[in-house]
This record gives C-alpha cells, sequence and structure tokens, in this order.
C-alpha cells in the first residue's frame, strides 16, 4: 500500500480475522471505521491500547466508527491474546467488540510511525474523530484543543455573505494586526 496518505480510499482487501475472512468494505459498509495497527500480538502497550479500545468502543459506536485492529500474527494467537487484554481490564468475556485482522505472512502490515514504546491517547482519537465528522459535514475547521460543543473556525474561503447565509447565528472575528479577516469563528 505505497503512497497510501491520509485521506485516501483504503485498499478493499480480503484478510482473516477474529470473526472470520472478511472483505474490508463490507465489513465497514456505510460506516466510519479506524484501523489500529499493531506490531505483535502480546506487547505490553499495545495491550494496554486494545483493552483502552475495548473500554471506549462504545463511544466509537455511538459515532458510526466501525473497530478493527491488525496485528502481524495468527488468528489463533490474536484470540489467545485477546483473553489477555479482556484479563486488563478484569472483564470475564474473552472476545474483544471488534476484530483482529491476521497479517502473518506480513502481507497488510504499514509501517510504524509513532514509537512502539507510546501509547495511544483514545480520549484524543475520539476528539478527533468528532471533529473530522464535524468538518466532513460542514464548512469549518477546528481550532487547537477544540472538544465538542466549543466554537468552530469559519474556514477561510467562504466570503463573508456565503458564511452569513450557513450561519445564521452569527460569525464573530479576531483582530489581527495584519487586518486580514482570517480567524472567523461561530457555533457549529
Amino acid at each position: 500500500m505505497p503512497g497510501l496518505l491520509l485521506g485516501d480510499e483504503f485498499p478493499n482487501f480480503e484478510a482473516d480475522t477474529t470473526i472470520g475472512r472478511i472483505k474490508l468494505h463490507d465489513f465497514l459498509g456505510s460506516s466510519w471505521g479506524i484501523l489500529f495497527s499493531h506490531p505483535k500480538d502480546f506487547t505490553p502497550v499495545c495491550t494496554t491500547e486494545l483493552a483502552c479500545a475495548c473500554r471506549v468502543s462504545d463511544e466509537f459506536q455511538k459515532r458510526g466508527v466501525k473497530m478493527i485492529a491488525l496485528s502481524i500474527d495468527s488468528v489463533e494467537d490474536h484470540r489467545n491474546w485477546s483473553k489477555d487484554v479482556m484479563a486488563f481490564n478484569d472483564a470475564t468475556e474473552t472476545t474483544l467488540p471488534f476484530p483482529i485482522i491476521a497479517d502473518d505472512k506480513r502481507e497488510l502490515s504499514l509501517s510504524i510511525l509513532y514509537p512502539a514504546t507510546t501509547g495511544r491517547n483514545f480520549d484524543e482519537l475520539l476528539r478527533v474523530i468528532d471533529s473530522l465528522q464535524l468538518t466532513a459535514r460542514k464548512k469549518v475547521a477546528t481550532p487547537v484543543n477544540w472538544k465538542p460543543g466549543e466554537e468552530v473556525m469559519v474556514i477561510p474561503s467562504l466570503s463573508e455573505a456565503e458564511a452569513a447565509v450557513l450561519f445564521p447565528n452569527g460569525v464573530t472575528a479576531k483582530e489581527v494586526p495584519s487586518g486580514k479577516n482570517y480567524l472567523r469563528y461561530t457555533q457549529p
């Protein structure tokens, strides 16, 4: 999958998973999707990440986002690892609320782009999904540290007239030394 960039349509690959063989696009249907890629089963940081993903899976579901993980081991290893993941959560259930793709032949694995010693922040992942879904529907952007319900920024390509029509509750602008009127805010 060389050359795959953020925003590109992900290839519709087929793979064996903990829920059986899937085609990615069929699995996702019309939902948004998030793929958690892990370098190996039974690794400490990845175990805590999948455990957290299990705990917040209902938050992804509320947003219409289907979750799926990938690791370079076999389905059997994934099922055994899942027991450890759920035990980390002190859960009696041993099945994860999402499948794990087996990539023991390394046909799908992408390069790891963040330090394997640093766990992901799931609150931030959910915040980013909220931003992506909002900005896909409306002509806005979300500023630094934005949280759902807070003011958003009107995209610079909208004229004042277009902004007035799209945002009838009003648009405010932050004055800056350049005199350019590009820091415009509105309620979502």
